[in-house]
């Protein structure tokens, strides 16, 4: 019964918020592949998300785009082809997992980073910057004038280099200064960022993940080959969340903020699958090679860095 349930579950997430098929690629690479050394066979790609709905075309065309992307790098031997993160892809994927599977409950220091636009620039350019300011939880706080309470420095550095944007920007530490009369700037965080959509995005993924959490209660447990599905729904609902989430300090988010619970939700049951999905992972890379890379040292620590 706690299987078929299970499998409903499944049935029901994929049916009503489907994945799509890119997305999903990239969720599998950092979640399943780079810490494995960061390639797989087109094959096991395959296999891996058969189970989520995603046929051998839409990986085929997903991986071709990432490649185009500069995500991933292609090699073939003979008929097959083999797929791994490209250096930048490598990068950017490291700065994702601090951010997805970190435990950030650092304390807030006050210091503010500014980074203001300077010189000219495409319109191509500006576009890609602010999308990255807005992964990276800047907010625009005046035009061409992004800011983010907290050190962002070394994702800044990255970012300028990415998008060509170096010696375009200026970039200043600055605090508030209590100036009688002066707006506080920690007063501007409601409007500034997206946290009201954030906030209703979170209490989406608890409500669904809730359930699912309730269904592995049960005495009968998911297989292998079930836990990795689970697991990679879930990483890839929590990923998409924090697509909203600045990330802002606790003392400017308040209390009650959705994100805790979402965060220690996704690491309750992101641990109770772990082992039974890693063994999938594990079985599933083997078809296709001889020695399956264990999961590196840096990587053992998802979620447990309390």
């Amino acid at each position: 019964m706690a299987r078929l349930s299970i499998d409903s579950w499944i049935a029901k997430q994929l049916q009503q918020q489907a994945p799509r098929a890119k997305s999903l690629v990239m969720t599998v690479f950092g979640d399943a592949i780079a810490p494995r050394g960061g390639s797989v066979w087109l094959g096991s790609l395959i296999a891996l998300l058969e189970p989520l709905g995603i046929s051998e075309r839409l990986v085929r065309t997903s991986v071709y785009r990432l490649v185009d992307e500069g995500w991933l790098e292609a090699s073939r031997s003979g008929r097959r082809s083999q797929y791994r993160l490209s250096p930048e892809g490598e990068r950017r994927f490291l700065r994702a997992h601090q951010r997805i599977y970190a435990n950030n409950t650092a304390r807030w220091d006050g210091q503010w980073l500014l980074a203001s636009l300077h010189g000219t620039a495409t319109a191509a350019q500006k576009s890609a910057l602010k999308k990255e300011f807005r992964w990276e939880g800047f907010a625009p706080l005046a035009p061409g004038l992004f800011g983010y309470p907290g050190d962002k420095r070394e994702a800044l550095t990255d970012m300028l280099l990415r998008t060509r944007m170096s010696g375009k920007v200026i970039v200043l530490s600055a605090t508030d200064t209590g100036l009688p009369g002066a707006r506080p700037i920690e007063e501007i965080t409601a409007d500034a960022w997206p946290l009201r959509d954030a906030a209703r995005t979170y209490k989406k993924f608890i409500a669904r993940f809730e359930e699912l959490r309730q269904l592995l209660s049960l005495p009968a447990r998911a297989d292998s080959a079930r836990a990795f599905t689970l697991r990679t729904l879930l990483i890839h609902e929590y990923r998409r969340a924090l697509l909203n989430d600045p990330q802002l300090p606790a003392s400017l988010v308040g209390d009650d903020w959705p994100g805790r619970q979402a965060q220690a939700l996704c690491r309750s049951l992101y641990l109770a699958l772990e082992k039974d999905a890693e063994r999938h992972i594990a079985l599933t890379l083997a078809q296709e090679q001889d020695d399956v890379p264990p999961v590196a040292a840096s990587f053992t620590q998802r979620f447990r860095d309390r």
